[in-house]
C-alpha cells in the first residue's frame, strides 16, 4: 500500500478511536440488563421462587436481563457503599433498617414506581426513594419432628435441651439477625435486659451466621432445634422442608409479638441502567406480580388493593391470628445501628 493510503488509514483510524469508544459507552449504559443487589428469601433453591417467576416475566416482556446478587441485609448495603463511586447495581432490595440506612447515606434516588400509591405509608419512604414490594413479618423456626409444640418464650429457649441446637444470624449483617435484638428489646421493654437476655442465650447458640436462609434446612434435618427467620421466607421454605414450624416468642403478658420486616426496593444512585431499574421496580408492583406474592413467594402482597384469596394467602393470615404487632422506630434503629452491634458484641463475647 502506498505510504499516503497508510497514512490515511492511521488517521482515520485514530480519529474513530473517540467514537468508537463513546460508543462502545453508550452502549453500555443503554443496554439490556438490570442489576439487582437483593437480601435473601425471594429466589427459590429450586428456581421456584418469587423473584424467579418474576424476573422470567419481566424478561419475557422487556427483553431485559435480570443480574441477580444476593447476600444478607446489611452485606447488599456495604457492597453498594463499597461501589458509590462507580455504582454496578440498579436495584437494592433490602429488609429494615437497612433501606432506611442505605437511603440516609444517599445511595437511593428518588423514584415512586407504579401503583406505590397503593402501598401504606409505613412501607414506602416519605421522600420516595423505596418501596416495599413484600410483605413480611420476623418469626422463627422449629424442628416439628423433635418437638412435641412450639416454644412459646424467650426463656425456654435458655434450656439445656437447646445447648447447641439453636442459632440466629449475626445482628447488622443479616436482617433477620438485626431483628432479634429488635424483638427481643420490645419484649424485654428495654435494650439493657434485652442484652442481658442474649448474653445467657450465648451458652447455647452455636454461633453467628451471615444468611439466616440457610438456618432452615439445619432446622429441618434435626442440626438445629430453633433458628430466627422471617415468615415469607420460612414459609416458602416449608413446602420442601416438611420438618420445618413457625412461631412467635411471647412478650412479658405472654402473648406473641411480632413486627413487620417487608422486602423494600429502591433505585440505586447513578444506577448504570436507570430506565430499565425504573421498569423493573414498576414491575415488582404490578397487580400480577404482588397477586403471586403469597402463592409463589409465601409472602404478603404490599398493594392494599391487592387481596390474594389463594390457599397460601389464606395460611399466611391464619398463621399471623393471635399474634400482637407492633412497630419499631427503624429511624432511630437505622441511625445507631453500629453501637447497638456493638453492645450487641460486647455483651455476647461475639
Amino acid at each position: 500500500m502506498p505510504r499516503n493510503r497508510v497514512a490515511l488509514a492511521v488517521t482515520l483510524a485514530l480519529l474513530a478511536t473517540p467514537a468508537l469508544s463513546a460508543c462502545g459507552s453508550s452502549a453500555a449504559a443503554d443496554a439490556k440488563v438490570v442489576t439487582v443487589y437483593s437480601a435473601d428469601g425471594l429466589k427459590g433453591e429450586n428456581g421456584d421462587g418469587w423473584y424467579d417467576q418474576v424476573f422470567k416475566d419481566f424478561e419475557k416482556r422487556t427483553g431485559i436481563e435480570v443480574r441477580y446478587v444476593e447476600g444478607g441485609s446489611g452485606e447488599m448495603v456495604q457492597r453498594a457503599v463499597r461501589e458509590r463511586s462507580n455504582p454496578q447495581a440498579d436495584v437494592l432490595v433490602t429488609l429494615p433498617p437497612f433501606i432506611q440506612q442505605a437511603d440516609s447515606r444517599g445511595l437511593l434516588q428518588k423514584y415512586a414506581p407504579r401503583g406505590s400509591e397503593q402501598v401504606g405509608g409505613a412501607d414506602r419512604a416519605a421522600d420516595g426513594t423505596w418501596t416495599s414490594v413484600v410483605g413480611n413479618y420476623f418469626g422463627f423456626v422449629y424442628n416439628k419432628k423433635e418437638l412435641k409444640r412450639a416454644p412459646r418464650t424467650w426463656d425456654e429457649l435458655l434450656g439445656s435441651r437447646y445447648e447447641n441446637r439453636l442459632q440466629y444470624s449475626t445482628p447488622g449483617v443479616a436482617g433477620d439477625g438485626t431483628a432479634v435484638l429488635v424483638k427481643a428489646v420490645h419484649d424485654f421493654g428495654g435494650k439493657e435486659r434485652a442484652l442481658a437476655y442474649l448474653k445467657k442465650l450465648q451458652a447455647n447458640n452455636v454461633g453467628p451466621s451471615a444468611s439466616t436462609g440457610k438456618l432452615a434446612p439445619k432446622v429441618d434435618k434435626g442440626e438445629l432445634l430453633v433458628a430466627n427467620g422471617d415468615v415469607q421466607m420460612n414459609y416458602a421454605q416449608s413446602k420442601d422442608l416438611p420438618g420445618l414450624g413457625i412461631w412467635f416468642p411471647a412478650g412479658a403478658d405472654g402473648r406473641p409479638t411480632t413486627f413487620a420486616l417487608p422486602y423494600a426496593a429502591g433505585l440505586v444512585t447513578k444506577a448504570p441502567h436507570s430506565a430499565n431499574g425504573r421498569k423493573l421496580l414498576d414491575f415488582l408492583l404490578s397487580r400480577r406480580a404482588q397477586q403471586q406474592v403469597s402463592s409463589i413467594g409465601g409472602g404478603f402482597a404490599t398493594r392494599r388493593d391487592v387481596r390474594a384469596t389463594d390457599a397460601d394467602a389464606v395460611a399466611l393470615r391464619g398463621l399471623m391470628n393471635g399474634v400482637d404487632v407492633f412497630e419499631p422506630d427503624w429511624s432511630d434503629i437505622a441511625k445507631n445501628l453500629t453501637a447497638y452491634v456493638e453492645e450487641w458484641k460486647n455483651a455476647t463475647g461475639s
